[in-house]
């Protein structure tokens, strides 16, 4: 059985009401426009292929999609490196085998050593699914403690805290939930994914974002946190993978050179293992 033609023509759909037939740099069928952005007829004039072929894509009743469609479509729809990939992942042929979802993970020891040499600044290591896998003293001092076998995005969505502290949570949780969906693309077999995008879904913020189809690979991305004690923190986020394991990701709490937040740093670590100031 192939993958769920659904999401494919879901996305298509997505992609086709953000582009305009001026953005598309056509002129527009005549007639009365039903749909915000371009018609079905004139995706497929852009892409050379019929309107009844890509009627069935959207439809999801096209088993198959070669690489030329994917790519035709891929730059009518002006989609970025991401969203064509996504694209690609989203029609490609199923998994020989469903990935397992049961087995617990393990931290990447050269992960986990690159994070001990970073103690000075804050550092998680996340898994599948954004499990934790491991998280530093400072991490907890600036955000808060993340035990290993916790969801960073259940933490995300679900603790009052996260929508506290992050001061830019709006913009970091949107791009977590484009993340989300980048993933459950390239695993559509992961049961435990699906139940947790389900779950986080009952936000009305997971569900908005979801239904927009937006795609994002996990990326450098700046956060802004309210520290109860220590006060504005400003931190650029660095993600290192490794290219035997992609879905183990170490994210970094950097902070620019000689900036409060960096001065502030040693302090907050001071603070871990003795009672923090009122």
């Amino acid at each position: 059985m192939g993958r769920d033609r659904a999401e494919l023509g879901a996305f298509l759909r997505s992609r086709r009401d953000r582009l305009t037939p001026a953005q598309a740099g056509m002129d527009p069928f005549p007639g009365p426009r039903r749909v915000p952005g371009l018609r079905k007829e004139e995706l497929a004039v852009l892409a050379g292929v019929s309107p009844d072929y890509y009627s069935r894509l959207e439809q999801g009743r096209q088993a198959n999609v070669s690489r030329e469609v994917l790519d035709a479509l891929a730059r009518a729809l002006r989609l970025d490196e991401t969203e064509q990939v996504h694209l690609a992942d989203l029609a490609g042929p199923p998994a020989r085998t469903a990935r397992s979802t049961t087995a617990s993970q393990r931290p990447d020891p050269g992960l986990l050593r690159l994070m001990t040499a970073l103690d000075h600044l804050p550092v998680v290591l996340l898994g599948q699914r954004t499990e934790v896998l491991a998280a530093n003293a400072l991490l907890a001092a600036v955000l808060r403690p993340l035990a290993p076998g916790t969801s960073f995005v259940r933490f995300l969505f679900l603790d009052p805290l996260a929508r506290e502290r992050i001061v830019n949570w709006e913009h970091f949780a949107a791009t977590a939930v484009a993340a989300l969906r980048r993933d459950l693309g390239r695993h559509p077999h992961d049961a435990r994914l699906r139940d947790l995008v389900a779950e986080l879904r009952r936000d009305p913020d997971v569900e908005r974002w979801w239904v927009d189809h937006a795609v994002r690979d996990y990326a450098s991305v700046a956060k802004q946190i309210a520290h109860p004690v220590a006060g504005d923190l400003a931190f650029d986020i660095e993600i290192v993978s490794p290219p035997h394991d992609p879905d183990q990701r170490l994210v970094v709490y950097t902070a620019q050179p000689d900036s409060r937040t960096a001065r502030v740093l040693p302090m907050l670590a001071s603070w871990q293992g003795t009672s923090a100031p009122a």
